[in-house]
């Protein structure tokens, strides 16, 4: 622990050191308005009791005091504050109006996917199993049925949803709920005080918490499960990318097919051709956001949807209802005995009428859990099945017509209107993975899993609202490659399979964990989740890893290079924060460095940028090497996400003390969740870091006064005599002759002026404190005035040469590419040139 108390020659050295421990390890921040009210709405985000210090032990143990307020002006979160008071999206208390229009926006983002299976879901089961009777009709239909029930309804409107993070979605929101119960994150940053954040909301203890806990001891003590645990993510990320990609290419396709039914010249060719041109549309609108492309083809997906089901009505008023037989299950018996092998090749097309199911979960963040479950069952479901029974009514009268099954069902006057509302459809269902992927991308990069990429927030209103310009041209350029590659949609069709049962599997076993790790509920239940729906999805993927040598395998090598990005992404982040945790400097060091080099401090104030969460980065003494002076106040500044979506304004800071106060060294920890939007200009931000430091040094003086006398002397500061003198652009005087480390004069009186003995009484400790309070703040002001300069160390790692030789390509060169591409921590803050410095440094690991 780093020691920075000015000792007196007679002091009680004993119990001044454990004061020191005390406070370092009892401090906790208060965060409350100074006067204790909140009419004014000016609070203080990081106040100790006591003088706390940056040491290995930090809080640890002890009692925190978090006294929540309402929203204050965040320094490191500006354009968050637009967001009207809510940690997350909740509609409930929205007017009615406004529910219609969620409904709408809902249809068009969530739904598109899933809502438009029934236009290839028949073709594609028919290109596997040859129809010879009705029956075969019936097994086929009842297989859809099922399907529809099982995984979209019961096992993500009814129970995945429920494991969403405080309303956002997907396999990396998952990952954090996880993380947030059990220190499962491979990265060593967190600290105890992180559990103490409100929005954690853990649960509270049940009957099973026994259980709970060992498992969540398994898991912290285990380096395999923990990585198992991120391969299963990664993986199921890696999916949802592909996916993205496929969806697209599959819906766009199978619309641009139904014109070879309308018109005999179009081939196959063409289809393509029209396929690629759509797809083009289709990604340069993404841009728009989400709110306003949701809102403008909702009424398209509500005028399909309507469609759907009227043609399926008309259809079973034509060819009668003998189709509802389907229902009984014993047509799947049926259907498998004609031939087992057929049907099972079968399974992947089958599963073609639950995708999007995946996209309901990942696109929560945009909508409510409510409005979700409402919207697919009582509008969404009924729909389609009712299209899929109408389809099945026209073929068990067309056992022959078992191509384009949907365009041949729709009656020959509607054919133009419904195929034209059914290609909108189409390009709007594209949008559903698109957007569930940005989401992810934004969760992967953010939790360290993913390289910084561009974000692009596209609402005022809803934070989860984004647009990642990047990532939606790489999905174009895949997507048209896809479709140039297979050229139908059968071979879509198994890859489409493929991409929607990766992420399927691994949401059931995240599931899973959280239904015991935190839900606490019974294992038998848990475990009957994950054996039904784990069993089935296996048998699915089983069929399309069947067919994978139709060329989909081409889908499973563009996962795995996602995946391997990832990875290494990871892995390189995680050893690199490592190797500076262990090269982090003492402060007994910095003092010696700063006396033998003779580094003077000028006036102004320093933000130091890193990564480091407690200690002083070594990055710190390479700057201290390389310059001749560094600033009268220094504060380290650590940028840190932790595993919730988003952190409340008035608990995003941590401030503290790295040394005694005649330092005037501090360390700021802004702590920020996934969803929480980023994006500030400097002045704004000096401005209120200030003012935060400011409310931080005032708390503190006030807790301190209320102290015993055991403390009395840890507010003296040691007045060195004035030999160098540096004038400020502001007039303000200050010495440069002390040590580094050391306290710096002002030669204006009275507040400098030195004092000339110490009385032992309670009034003049306080009268003590005081000075040294406004000695402090003075100082503040003046160091700002003479303006703020950004430190940024740029840390790079390279392989040892005794590394082996998979380490030396992984991070020498693959790390590395994706290092120097991807974009830069510093982008979001527009600093000029002139108030920037940067060193680099290079680590061997």
């Amino acid at each position: 622990m780093a020691e920075g108390s000015t000792r007196g020659e007679n002091g009680n050295i004993t119990n001044r050191s454990n004061l020191l421990k005390t406070d370092s390890i009892e401090s906790r921040w208060v965060f409350e308005d100074e006067d204790g009210s909140n009419s004014d709405g000016d609070e203080s985000e990081g106040f100790s009791r006591g003088t706390s210090f940056d040491s290995e032990d930090e809080d640890d143990v002890g009692e925190q005091r978090l006294v929540r307020t309402g929203p204050r002006v965040d320094s490191f979160d500006v354009e968050a504050l637009e967001v009207p008071g809510a940690h997350r999206n909740d509609y409930e208390d929205f007017n009615l109006g406004r529910n219609i229009v969620l409904a709408l926006q809902t249809l068009g983002v969530v739904f598109g996917d899933v809502g438009t299976s029934p236009l290839y879901t028949f073709d594609v089961i028919f290109n596997k199993y040859q129809i010879t009777g009705k029956e075969d009709v019936l097994g086929a239909l009842s297989l859809v049925l099922y399907t529809l029930i099982l995984i979209p309804l019961v096992k993500y409107i009814l129970v995945v949803l429920w494991g969403n993070d405080h309303g956002e979605g997907g396999t990396f929101a998952l990952y954090s709920l996880i993380c947030r119960n059990a220190k499962a994150s491979l990265l060593p940053n967190q600290l105890p005080s992180d559990a103490r954040i409100s929005s954690f909301r853990l649960k509270v203890p049940s009957p099973e918490l026994e259980r709970s806990l060992k498992i969540k001891e398994r898991i912290e003590t285990s380096l395999v499960l923990k990585k198992l645990l991120l391969v299963l993510v990664l993986f199921g990320t890696s999916m949802v990318i592909a996916d993205g990609v496929v969806t697209p290419a599959m819906s766009v396709m199978s619309a641009a097919n139904g014109l070879k039914f309308g018109i005999d010249g179009i081939g196959q060719d063409e289809a393509v051709m029209i396929t690629v041109a759509s797809l083009i549309v289709l990604f340069s609108v993404q841009k728009f956001g989400t709110s306003k492309v949701g809102l403008a083809v909702g009424p398209a997906l509500f005028i399909w949807f309507c469609c759907l089901g009227g043609i399926g009505i008309y259809n079973l008023k034509k060819y009668g209802t003998t189709v509802l037989r389907a229902f009984n299950p014993v047509y799947i018996y049926y259907y498998f005995k004609k031939d087992s092998t057929q049907a099972w090749m079968s399974l992947g097309g089958c599963l073609l009428c639950a995708t999007g199911s995946e996209a309901m979960f990942a696109d929560l963040c945009y909508f409510s859990v409510r409005s979700v479950q409402l919207t697919f069952m009582f509008l969404v479901l009924p729909c389609l099945l009712l299209g899929y029974l109408g389809q099945a009514a026209f073929l068990m009268e067309n056992l022959t017509q078992n191509e384009q099954v949907f365009f041949s069902s729709i009656p020959s006057g509607a054919y133009w209107p419904v195929f034209l509302v059914a290609s909108v459809a189409a390009l709007i269902a594209s949008r559903a993975m698109t957007t569930a992927t940005f989401s992810c991308i934004k969760q992967a990069t953010v939790l360290g899993c993913f390289p910084r990429l561009k974000i692009i927030h596209t609402s005022r209103k809803f934070m989860g609202q984004i647009y990642i310009p990047v990532i939606n041209w790489f999905l174009l350029v895949s997507s048209v490659a896809f479709v140039a590659s297979f050229g139908s949609i059968n071979e879509l069709g198994n890859a489409y399979g493929i991409a929607e049962l990766g992420v399927m599997m691994m949401t059931t076993i995240l599931v899973a964990v959280i239904m015991l790790l935190i839900w606490q509920i019974n294992i038998v239940v848990a475990f009957s989740f994950l054996i039904i729906f784990l069993g089935v999805e296996l048998l699915f993927f089983s069929s399309v890893l069947g067919s994978v040598g139709d060329g989909s395998w081409v889908l499973l090598v563009f996962a795995a290079v996602l995946f391997m990005i990832m990875y290494i992404w990871n892995y390189g982040s995680k050893l690199k924060y490592e190797t500076e945790v262990k090269h982090k400097l003492s402060t007994d060091l910095l003092t010696e460095l700063g006396s033998n080099l003779g580094t003077i401090r000028a006036p102004g104030i320093g933000l130091v940028y890193n990564e480091l969460v407690k200690g002083v980065p070594a990055i710190f003494g390479h700057f201290l090497t390389t310059l001749p002076a560094v600033h009268s106040m220094i504060v380290f500044v650590c940028i840190k996400y932790v595993p919730v979506p988003v952190v409340p304004q008035n608990e995003r800071f941590l401030f503290r003390r790295v040394c005694a106060k005649n330092y005037h060294m501090f360390r700021c920890v802004a702590r920020y969740g996934y969803k929480d939007v980023r994006k500030e200009n400097h002045q704004t931000f000096e401005q209120l870091l200030i003012e935060s430091l400011e409310k931080f040094i005032r708390r503190e003086a006030q807790e301190r006064s209320l102290e015993s006398d055991e403390d009395s002397d840890t507010e003296t500061e040691e007045e060195n005599p004035s030999s160098r003198i540096v004038i400020a652009p502001n007039g303000s005087s200050y010495s440069l002759s002390v040590p580094l480390l050391g306290d710096f004069n002002c030669i204006e009186k009275p507040i400098c002026e030195p004092s000339s003995s110490f009385i032992d009484t309670q009034d003049d400790e306080l009268t003590e404190a005081g000075q040294s309070f406004e000695r402090e703040l003075s100082f503040v002001h003046k160091a700002k005035e003479s303006g703020v300069v950004y430190l940024l160390g740029h840390g790079d790692i390279r392989a040892r040469k005794d590394s082996w030789f998979i380490k030396k390509l992984v991070i020498n060169y693959f790390y590395a590419f994706l290092r120097k591409n991807c974009r830069r921590g510093i982008a979001t803050l527009s600093v000029p040139h002139t108030n920037l410095m940067q060193v680099g440094m290079t680590y061997m690991v």
